[in-house]
């Protein structure tokens, strides 16, 4: 499980957007995940803040390149552990392309998804990607 450092001004950040997300504040929310996106520095910064500013696109191609650049910036990061985050952004990637009606795209992803499973925790939310993994690959099975 990769650990974040809550003491990381992109970090507090991320998590005052997510307060707004949970208050039903998104346009706060956005704002903030952009902030976060412009201070960045690190590739680990970049990934993260990338991943919220996706959540928050109107348009699925907006949300497809913003989920490509977090995806982009996590493979640069060297700490193995970062591979438990990778099941989540090429979930999120296939989900895009799914609903794009790249059909192909969406099930390489799916893939990609599914063989870093075992990096996932087993608690709620490793369950709830696996289970969104398992559900998208069923449904754009050939």
């Amino acid at each position: 499980m990769m650990e974040f450092d809550t003491n990381n001004t992109i970090i507090k950040i991320c998590a005052q957007g997510m307060d707004c997300e949970g208050a039903g504040k998104p346009e706060e929310a956005s704002r903030l995940f952009v902030q976060a996106w412009r201070k960045a520095a690190s590739d680990t910064e970049k990934f993260i803040s990338a991943h919220y500013v996706a959540r928050h696109q109107k348009g699925v191609a907006d949300k497809l390149r913003w989920d490509q650049i977090a995806l982009a910036h996590a493979q640069k990061v060297t700490d193995k552990s970062v591979k438990a985050v990778y099941p989540s952004l090429y979930l999120n990637i296939a989900k895009c392309y799914e609903d794009l009606k790249d059909f192909d795209n969406a099930r390489k992803n799916y893939q990609q998804a599914w063989s870093f499973v075992s990096h996932l925790s087993d608690d709620g939310h490793g369950k709830m990607i696996k289970s969104g993994i398992t559900s998208g690959l069923e449904r754009v099975k050939k």
